[in-house]
């Protein structure tokens, strides 16, 4: 992935946009928060209904009141750097899951389970008191009142505000695309996008058209991004090595795997060198890789690129993502992609008390470029913003403006070769690879998960067997008739 690789407390924030899991208690914790108290227990849902309005800052215990949306890369790493002050935090998402996104493709590519690469939020902030969590959706802040306002008329107010909502698919004015081509950001992205491949080997297997088993055998990922490429090479040894003994009417092996790119190379945020060696090592693999091709047409049954078209029935989007609606909640000003254009120390424009961080934000960098919105450029940020709010507590007011250090940026390649771009140096091939595995089980949470994942990978490395080959969520199974 286009990451140095979180650590147990970075996931970033989704889409923000379906409904809350809600329960209702005696008493909405939604009210007890506005009222200024601490709910009995954490670990009840929150009621979205009405909360007393207050005005006074602090809750009833006089605390600073932190309120943080989005427990992603940034939102967790503010929580951590934030612990042992007198804060009274409350953490807001949409879903009750950590998600150490970097591994999500290989869930999406049946190589890993769901539970080895995300983690329950409560878990997390299971020792920290001071932190109430609550699954509900934001829908829009009032800056005036100082208060977050939730999906179903409820709302909680704020001392200080750090926003970390994350971004979602950007399908380029073609939101009718979604449908057809989902991408690669949740959980359920990545079990969706497992369940299309499985099923296209599946219905290929009883197919007796040859032009729709091929069209069933085509797998097309448009955008040639780190996502993009560490999709195309494991699908590609998906039908070339794991599933080849196990389909009897079809040669999983003849199945094409097609990177459409509307940029010149692979991997354009790398050395040239590196997108060379990549395009090169995945052409090795049987990618057909499609530069300078942007797509015009996609639908349920066909591609069109370059004034071509191409029948396939399984498309993978890794071309984009726009902002989280967060700049449009503040009426501040944003780039073309939604993004907040915050000011040097992260706050937002005539709002000192609310900061934005990770995805959908955009700041300049140390040589003038925006700031890439990867897993450690949001964990840095999260952990400046935990720092600027201390300080400012202690009353400290010479603060120095956030400074991103970037150390890197690493892509795998199929099972056993990647690329990474120090900066400094640069490494592909298997030493890479290497490497890359180790940052990954480094930063995965907890002991299980990382015997867990090293055992996987050392099977898949060894024996070429994926044990996620499950297909979920209620598919059909049918859908083509073979012919009479």
């Amino acid at each position: 992935m286009q990451d140095e690789q979180p650590d147990a407390r970075c996931a970033r924030q989704e889409r923000l946009h379906d409904e809350a899991m809600v329960v209702l208690p005696t008493r909405s914790p939604v009210a007890i928060l506005a009222a200024g108290e601490r709910p009995e227990s954490a670990e009840q849902s929150p009621t979205l209904g009405s909360a007393d309005r207050r005005s006074a800052s602090g809750d009833s215990h006089g605390r600073h009141r932190v309120i943080i949306v989005g427990g992603g890369f940034g939102g967790l790493e503010a929580v951590n750097g934030l612990a042992g002050s007198q804060l009274s935090i409350t953490l807001i998402d949409r879903r009750n899951y950590h998600l150490f996104q970097p591994l999500l493709y290989q869930v999406a590519t049946a190589s890993l389970a769901t539970s080895e690469i995300a983690w329950p939020i409560r878990y997390l902030v299971r020792r920290r008191p001071e932190v109430t969590t609550l699954l509900a959706t934001v829908v829009g802040v009032d800056v005036g009142a100082r208060r977050v306002l939730l999906d179903g008329g409820g709302s909680l107010p704020y001392d200080t505000l750090i926003l970390a909502t994350g971004a979602r698919h950007a399908y380029f004015g073609h939101d009718d695309w979604e449908a057809f081509a989902p991408g690669l950001k949740t959980l359920e992205d990545a079990t969706t996008v497992r369940r299309r491949i499985l099923l296209a080997f599946e219905r290929a297997e009883i197919e007796t058209d040859p032009e729709r088993r091929s069209a069933l055998l085509t797998f097309v990922i448009i955008g040639a991004g780190p996502t993009g490429v560490e999709l195309a090479g494991t699908i590609a040894e998906l039908a070339r090595s794991t599933l080849r003994p196990d389909f009897r009417n079809i040669d999983t092996g003849t199945a094409r795997v097609v990177l459409i790119e509307a940029g010149p190379r692979v991997l354009s945020g790398f050395a040239e060198t590196l997108s060379a060696y990549a395009q090169r090592a995945l052409e090795r693999l049987g990618v057909e890789v499609e530069l300078n091709q942007p797509v015009s047409e996609c639908s349920a049954e066909r591609v069109v690129f370059g004034g071509r078209t191409l029948q396939t029935r399984t498309v993978i989007w890794a071309a984009g993502v726009v902002a989280s609606p967060a700049a449009a909640w503040l009426r501040a000003p944003s780039d073309r992609a939604g993004r907040l254009m915050v000011l040097p120390n992260l706050t937002v424009p005539g709002h000192p008390e609310v900061f934005a961080i990770g995805d959908t934000v955009t700041i300049a960098g140390p040589a003038g470029k925006p700031v890439p919105g990867i897993a450690p450029a949001a964990k840095q940020q999260g952990r400046y913003v935990a720092m600027v709010v201390r300080r400012r507590l202690r009353g400290d007011t010479a603060i120095p403006a956030f400074h991103y250090r970037h150390a890197g940026s690493l892509a795998t390649i199929g099972k056993r070769l990647a690329v990474i771009d120090f900066g400094w140096i640069k490494l592909r091939g298997a030493i890479a690879w290497w490497i890359w595995g180790f940052a990954h089980i480094y930063f995965l949470i907890g002991l299980r998960n990382r015997l867990s994942v090293v055992l996987n990978w050392l099977w898949i490395y060894l024996r070429d067997q994926r044990s996620g080959r499950l297909i979920t969520q209620g598919a059909k199974t049918g859908g083509v008739r073979p012919q009479e």
